[in-house]
This record gives C-alpha cells, structure tokens and sequence, in this order.
C-alpha cells in the first residue's frame, strides 16, 4: 500500500518527540530523586536500640492532674523584674548613684508594702533618702502597664531578693491598694508616703 511521505515524516516526528519527551521526563526524575536521596543521606538515621528484656514490671503511668487544679501558674516576679525595673534600678538591684536608689536592702522595699505598692502603682517623684543618700530620680508609675498578679509577682520577688527578706505581696492585697488609690493621678513623694498608714 502506497503511503505518502508527508505522513511518514509527520508519524516519525511525532515519535521522535514523544521519545524526546519520555527521556527528558526521566531525566527529571532521575534528578528529583537523586536530590531526594542525597537530602536523606544528609541526615544520620536514627537508631533505635533493641530493648532490653527486664525482669521488671512496666513502670505505671502518672496519675493525671486533676480537673479542679489550674493549668497556668502566675507571672513570674524574676521576668517581670527584668523587664520593667532592671533598666533603672539594676539586674543586682544596686540602682545608680545619685538618681535610682537600691532595692537591696532597702528600708522602703523591706517596710511597709502599703508603701511599697503605692509606688510601684503611681510611680515616685521628688527626692527619696535610702539607705542614708538622697535619690532624685522618678519613679513611673506602672499600675497602668501592669495588672494586679504581675505587681504582687515583681513587688515579691523584689522583697526577697539580694538579701531582702520581707513578707510576700498577694494579689487581693495589690487590688486593694489599687482600689483605694484609684482617683491618684500623680506619683507620690516621699512626704506623702510618710503620712500612709
């Protein structure tokens, strides 16, 4: 049977661009795979050992937590330190000379935490006599930065750090304070904090 020539050469082309494409297909993925294996040479395997048969029971589970019992703990007096108080009064708690008094064994932060509470909520201004030497810088009030659990944290951990050894803050006793002192708009002063009972 007569075939003309244009069909041939077209069928032959047709192959020749099929087997074209069915390598380089292949070649892709021959590629693919070898990136693929060598990524996973690049990685050690894990190795797990066999277990060794003991004459031991299996060790029970825990008992779980109850539901009753809460899931977060409080705020961390140490972070919230760090983050808001160190700038100014030092990681030591040494303060600076002159402007930031100590926190270490300070009269003020081992008094009276009516006091105590009453600065760190309205922030201090005027000069502050710790530990015999005058301090003139100001205090910021953070009682609008801070919410109760986080001052009764910092104000705690503050008290018993670098040899400080006064009574912890509770929460109910920051609230209170806050309550009470919510129309003060100023920082305190050292002459008003002496007259706080």
């Amino acid at each position: 049977m007569y075939r003309p020539v244009e069909s041939r050469s077209f069928r032959r082309a047709t192959l020749l661009a099929f087997g074209l494409l069915t390598v380089a297909s292949a070649a892709t993925l021959r590629s693919f795979s070898t990136a693929e294996a060598r990524s996973a040479t690049d990685v050690p395997p894990q190795v797990k050992k066999p277990a060794r048969k003991t004459a031991k029971p299996a060790a029970k589970p825990a008992p779980k937590a109850s539901a009753a019992a809460p899931a977060t703990q409080g705020p961390d007096g140490k972070v919230v330190y760090s983050t808001t108080c160190a700038a100014c009064h030092q990681a030591t708690g040494e303060g600076v000379e002159g402007t930031y008094p100590p926190l270490a064994n300070s009269e003020i932060v081992n008094g009276d935490e009516a006091k105590v509470v009453r600065i760190v909520l309205h922030g201090l201004t005027g000069p502050v006599e710790v530990a015999g030497e005058t301090y003139s810088g100001m205090m910021p009030p953070w009682g609008g930065v801070l919410k109760d659990p986080e001052l009764a944290a910092v104000l705690t951990y503050v008290r018993s750090a670098w040899g400080n050894k006064a009574a912890p803050i509770t929460v109910s006793k920051v609230a209170a304070i806050r309550a009470a002192t919510s129309s003060r708009t100023t920082p305190w002063t050292a002459a008003e904090l002496a007259t706080v009972k």
